[in-house]
């Protein structure tokens, strides 16, 4: 998390705004005038950047869609030169595979929370062929998936068929598709997108979606073509970091597999990925990686569970020595609530409840603050949903 000096005034309204405003970047209602490039990967070096992207290696049981591709991390499937990043999916034998692509993601370098994203992508083509740009849950590894929540910004299933909008298989549609964890099982809702003439290998388009609290609308180029609310209990997921991926998939149980009239190598050349975020309101905020804490060094404020709650949530919390700490909750516009710690603290994980009874559905803040020598203090902030 993005650290903080407290100071002394805690219980200044103007005080703690500034603070709140200083330290956290914070989202969006996506207006023109607040917009704020917060990450982006231009892709303007000669490799990929590896302190922005993890390789994802290997075939992982065709990573649960039957997929037929081995991802490596070799300059044959992906590849930066010229501003662009080109991942390459190519018909050779493989460590006992047919087919070689890459998959790229940001997990543990870079999530984020509420805001704007998005790629401008050239597609490859083809019968078997499916690029994706996507985003998965921060807490994949703690809750599983669908639980964590999948945005698929943009999928496109390659093949000709018969060029129409209502073709399952054309290289002029994309895919636009939350999936999340409803009644024990995978739920999802979304939409589709068709160029008038052409397809999407013909040149770059703009993939992307505008997520709020609300709502998480995708769009290509200037178009908005489908949206989801998100307010229901049942999309939780979606009010928590999400990191992104982006990735050439050969065959599996959506596209099937390629056949005779499928050409290779095919190429997905990405020109930039964006994140924006609206900086003059307090509806959420961008995190660095953390392992799943939301601190460095000596104490960390790790996810609140549940989150959205009602009317009660568990906030967790460690310290790694002996220390004076404080956990206050502030309301969206930077007024403190109420504090719920004020206490020397023995080292180890600790817990402590928020009983939001008495206050409305909306956005707040818990705010931990660790009182260090010479009273000397640093503090780590995260988001909590209340939803009534």
């Amino acid at each position: 998390m993005l650290r903080m000096k407290l100071l002394r005034d805690k219980n200044s309204f103007a005080v703690v705004l500034l603070i709140l405003s200083i330290s956290i970047l914070l989202v969006p209602r996506l207006s023109a005038q607040s917009d704020k490039l917060v990450w982006s990967d231009e892709f303007n070096g000669t490799a990929l950047d590896t302190t922005k992207w993890t390789y994802e290696i290997g075939n992982n049981n065709g990573w649960g869609n039957n997929e037929l591709e081995y991802y490596t991390n070799r300059v044959q499937n992906c590849s930066v030169q010229n501003g662009l990043l080109t991942i390459t999916a190519r018909h050779e034998s493989f460590d006992g595979y047919n087919y070689t692509s890459a998959r790229i993601i940001t997990e543990g370098k870079f999530s984020f929370e509420y805001g704007k994203v998005e790629a401008r992508i050239k597609l490859p083509y083809g019968k078997g062929i499916w690029p994706a740009f996507w985003m998965l849950g921060d807490n994949i590894t703690q809750v599983g998936w669908p639980a964590c929540g999948e945005n698929d910004i943009m999928e496109m299933i390659g093949g000709s068929g018969t060029g129409s909008p209502n073709s399952r298989l054309s290289d002029s549609t994309v895919y636009g598709t939350l999936h999340w964890k409803q009644n024990g099982s995978n739920s999802q809702s979304g939409g589709k997108f068709s160029l008038s003439s052409g397809r999407f290998a013909d040149a770059f388009h703009i993939f992307g979606v505008t997520w709020t609290p609300q709502k998480i609308q995708f769009f290509v180029d200037s178009t908005v073509y489908y949206q989801v609310d998100i307010t229901p209990a049942a999309l939780t997921a979606f009010h928590s970091p999400f990191f992104i991926i982006l990735n050439l998939a050969v065959g599996g149980n959506w596209p099937g597999n390629p056949d005779s009239s499928t050409f290779f190598p095919q190429t997905m050349e990405v020109d930039y990925v964006r994140v924006y975020q609206d900086t003059s309101t307090a509806m959420g905020m961008v995190r660095p990686p953390s392992n799943g804490t939301g601190g460095t060094g000596v104490f960390a404020l790790d996810q609140n569970y549940p989150n959205p709650f009602n009317p009660a949530t568990i906030i967790n919390y460690s310290v790694s020595r002996r220390q004076h700490v404080i956990l206050s909750i502030y309301n969206i516009l930077g007024q403190k609530l109420l504090t719920l710690v004020n206490r020397q603290q023995r080292a180890g994980a600790h817990s402590v409840m928020f009983d939001g009874e008495n206050y409305s559905s909306g956005v707040y803040y818990c705010m931990l603050t660790a009182v260090g020598n010479r009273g000397k203090t640093s503090s780590t902030v995260r988001k909590i949903l209340l939803l009534k």
